[in-house]
């Protein structure tokens, strides 16, 4: 096998990986291009290029994760890792792990993390390697990997999300708010909120924002009922869609470009959170970004005319 070969066989696993750490498409995407001109370049063919590999990719998120985190503390509002649709990236027999780590909420837990303790976890927890490995990638020793570990598990554990055990109810649960929402019907929303739901958002200060968010079943259902009428009335489309190996949508223009992503948190059969994310530097891998502003413009104006 060439090392085009190995490496192309090996790039979900790296890019799964890679946005675990980094909760970015595109800075994932650019850390696996980098971890292939490294190996290209590599003088010697390494005994496990899966081992190699892992360790070099995780070694080039961890440092891009430090320089991303100074950009964070300056972001624009809420901040939110970029949606991805699809992990690349399957194992049957830990389906429920890779898709549970995936999640908003997993991930914004992980931003509490140091790099290390974030890539040590990731490594450890989710695509169980061993310790060895764990050193390898992380440049430390296999105790200190142990310690980092441990750190981070404590730390995911105390705030752990949880979810919808059962991901048939979820996805049924999720229909019927998709339908309520398509129906502007403001008791059946209310029902399928939790009485403390919040409602959030991810602009960068690049798109329209609703204020700090919404909160409470009455308030956003409310919301959401008044939201639907006049994007329909403009041709825009609601797309129910897995986000994050959670049940959300898509939401598109009349022209099918994407205007912004939601996905729902959900447990004990009721919506707990939605989060949505606008901002378009976020949604270029999703397909071509609307202009979200003069959709709003629009809208405003078809709200107008109803009224």
């Amino acid at each position: 096998m060439t090392r085009v070969q190995e490496f192309e066989e090996l790039r979900p696993l790296l890019f799964s990986i890679a946005y675990r750490i980094l909760g970015s498409v595109s800075e994932a995407e650019d850390a696996v291009q980098e971890t292939w001109l490294r190996y290209e370049l590599s003088p010697t063919r390494p005994t496990s290029a899966k081992a190699f590999l892992s360790a070099v990719v995780t070694r080039v998120s961890i440092d891009a994760l430090r320089s991303a985190r100074v950009r964070r503390e300056e972001y624009v509002g809420q901040w939110f890792p970029e949606p991805l649709l699809t992990d690349p990236y399957e194992d049957p027999e830990q389906s429920a792990e890779l898709a549970d780590s995936l999640s908003m909420a997993s991930l914004l837990l992980l931003e509490r993390l140091s790099p290390l303790e974030r890539a040590a976890f990731v490594l450890r927890e989710v695509f169980a390697f061993d310790f060895p490995e764990i050193a390898s990638a992380v440049g430390r020793s296999e105790a200190a990997c142990r310690q980092l570990a441990v750190r981070a598990r404590r730390h995911m554990n105390e705030g752990r999300p949880r979810f919808e055990a059962d991901r048939t109810e979820r996805e049924e649960l999720a229909g019927r708010f998709f339908d309520a929402f398509r129906n502007g019907n403001v008791d059946g929303l209310r029902e399928l909120l939790a009485a403390d739901v919040s409602m959030l958002g991810d602009s960068g200060g690049k798109a329209p924002q609703w204020a700090r968010g919404f909160f409470g079943a009455d308030h956003v259902s409310q919301v959401l009922a008044a939201l639907l009428p006049p994007f329909s009335r403009i041709g825009g489309v609601v797309e129910p869609h897995q986000v994050n190996g959670q049940p959300g949508a898509i939401f598109r223009d009349r022209d099918g470009r994407v205007l912004n992503t939601w996905t729902l948190d959900i447990l004990d059969g009721r919506v707990q959170t939605i989060r949505t994310v606008s901002n378009p530097d976020k949604l270029g891998h999703v397909g071509p970004v609307a202009d979200a502003w003069a959709v709003l413009r629009e809208t405003q104006q078809a709200r107008r005319d109803a009224d």
